[in-house]
């Protein structure tokens, strides 16, 4: 069974995306580990404009205000880790400008939490070896809502954002392949 399935097994919504990647698998996952998203220009393009409403209003109502940091993988808390897989947990409002986060607190955390309104996902990194030194990289979002007006805001939050969610994931695999089949190339003797 996979980690995530303790997590959130009968998902609202998900995305899976994997490809092949020239590298043992312990390389993957600690580069998978490793992997920040402030490193992928897109990504912090999107998330800035992702944010521009939230930081406008902040401005407009709070000038002296400090700027909060963007969103990233650094938001999420890790609920749990084996050698083969590692899972982020993340709750909130989503479809809010601000995300409306709400903390988790690891694992148990996790599970336990069922506040009204709001959604909880899980992400993770996954790795499977396939023989002749190749494994298969996957990551899977899934996300559960607490309550039927939740669910009605995220899905249209995650029509409009899923498009590039995708990219941003294929692009975070692709990244993570990059640096797992140089490290090993560079292991060779």
């Amino acid at each position: 069974m996979a980690l995530i399935d303790r997590y959130l097994p009968d998902p609202h919504f998900r995305e899976r995306h994997r490809l092949a990647v020239r590298a043992p698998s312990r390389t993957v996952l600690r580069a998978a580990r490793a992997y920040r998203t402030e490193t992928d220009p897109f990504f912090r393009a999107m998330i800035g404009l992702r944010e521009l409403p939230m930081r406008v209003m902040q401005r407009l109502s709070q000038p002296s205000s400090v700027d909060r940091r963007p969103f990233g993988l650094q938001d999420f808390t890790l609920l749990d880790s084996d050698d083969h897989e590692i899972v982020y947990g993340l709750a909130g409002r989503f479809w809010r400008s601000d995300f409306d986060l709400t903390p988790v607190e690891g694992g148990a955390g996790f599970l336990a939490l069922d506040d009204p309104g709001v959604a909880r996902l899980a992400l993770n990194f996954a790795v499977r070896t396939e023989g002749r030194g190749i494994c298969e990289l996957s990551t899977e979002t899934r996300i559960v809502c607490a309550d039927a007006d939740a669910r009605a805001k995220l899905r249209l939050y995650w029509h409009l954002i899923r498009p590039v969610s995708g990219l941003i994931r294929r692009r975070t695999l692709a990244s993570i392949r990059r640096v797992s089949e140089n490290e090993a190339r560079m292991a060779l003797p």
